[in-house]
């Protein structure tokens, strides 16, 4: 329901929630406010959200983890209600944002920041890195009968001339340039293609490599249709993920705000626990379509080889900003705007809201990380 811009005139309840929560007395300053926001209620009032994620992109399971495990009622108020949207890429699930049809949103690197500069459509914040890896989107295959590379550049290298696909605009098509760049390769045709028509490229032997994200690279691999050959670990290059906010929640319900991001915190503690590998495993598989447990389990959990790419942390759980997180989004956003994604050459100063994971941290006592997930050899899934 769209609601009415609010009154200008500061709450008792926003100043005593403040103290404990600080990051979010900037953002209900009556500056952001906009006849467009949605109504959520009042603080301690139930409320229905709208939470748009991506099961088909691991680097984010966190919010799989709550939708599967309900981790939320814990923290919202009584009688609130979640309803999850599975997007199969970051650019539908803001795209949904940006119209008033979701609140928050799980989302890739690249898409984070797209929504963050729409602010002539609607506001979005981002305020939580729920994840930092180098081979979670990262990962180039090539098809099987390519050659038996002597090392990870040699890989890249072979890439010249030929045909090479990969998303536009994705966080696979920024680590694909990158490796262009660094080792001077022109392949002859770098295609746009969405991850379906990369696996149907693969298996009709119209393409020699493409760049894709799990769970979707560990899935081509396992079903023969793919090599796995070079990923973020062998050119430092990271990837992560991230979760997007409409202002007009973070302005009217930090109550909602700051429980939603207890519950990611204590999603991303269960990720981070291998006794749970194989629970993560089985919920997520519930919530996708066309995926083993076993390609799911290697995905995030399993080992690949240096050769292949692999190293023995599969995925940092930052939950807060570290000066890693903030470089990628940097550099990402350099991209984005070098390739004409986003009109603007850096975010604005309150694009990111570092403060409100923060707060939650420091009422623990922990920094960032709050977990990660190292690989391992022995498959706990069937």
């Amino acid at each position: 329901m769209i609601g009415k811009a609010k009154s200008r005139k500061l709450p008792a309840w926003v100043l005593s929630l403040a103290i404990m929560f600080p990051a979010v007395i900037a953002l209900v300053a009556p500056r952001i406010a906009s006849a467009q926001d949605l109504d959520y209620g009042k603080p301690g009032q139930p409320v229905h959200l709208v939470v748009g994620y991506q099961p088909y992109y691991s680097e984010s399971w966190s919010g799989a983890v709550v939708d599967g495990l309900q981790l939320w009622k814990k923290y919202l108020p009584p009688g609130s209600t979640v309803e999850f949207r599975i997007g199969l890429q970051g650019s539908i699930i803001v795209n949904a944002m940006l119209a008033g049809k979701e609140s928050i949103g799980y989302l890739g690197d690249m898409p984070a920041i797209v929504g963050a500069t729409k602010r002539n459509v609607a506001d979005l914040r981002i305020v939580a890195n729920i994840g930092l890896s180098h081979d979670q989107c990262n990962v180039i295959l090539v098809r099987t009968d390519a050659p038996k590379f002597s090392d990870p550049r040699a890989a890249a290298l072979w890439l010249r001339g030929k045909t090479v696909a990969a998303p536009k605009g994705s966080c696979a098509d920024r680590f694909a340039q990158a490796v262009f760049v660094k080792d001077h390769i022109i392949p002859s045709l770098y295609l746009n293609q969405s991850i379906e028509v990369i696996t149907s490229g693969f298996r009709a032997g119209k393409i020699d490599a493409a760049v894709v994200w799990e769970p979707t690279a560990s899935r081509l691999v396992l079903e023969g249709l793919a090599r796995r050959v070079t990923t973020g670990n062998d050119v430092n290059e990271e990837d992560g993920a991230f979760i997007d906010m409409r202002a007009d929640l973070i302005r009217e319900r930090p109550d909602i705000v700051k429980g939603w991001l207890e519950t990611e915190l204590a999603a991303e503690k269960y990720l981070a626990n291998p006794a749970n590998a194989a629970s993560v495993v089985r919920l997520v598989k519930a919530q996708t379509t066309g995926f083993t447990k076993q390609e799911l389990w290697l995905a995030l959990f399993g080992t690949y080889s240096a050769s292949d790419g692999g190293t023995p942390t599969r995925l940092t759980l930052p939950f807060g900003f570290t000066p890693q997180s903030l470089a990628l989004i940097d550099k990402d956003t350099t991209f984005l705007h070098a390739i004409k994604s986003i009109a603007v050459a850096q975010l604005a100063p309150d694009a990111v809201l570092p403060g409100l994971t923060r707060s939650i941290l420091q009422s623990r006592g922990v920094t960032p990380p709050v977990g990660t997930i190292v690989a391992s050899s022995a498959s706990p899934v069937e």
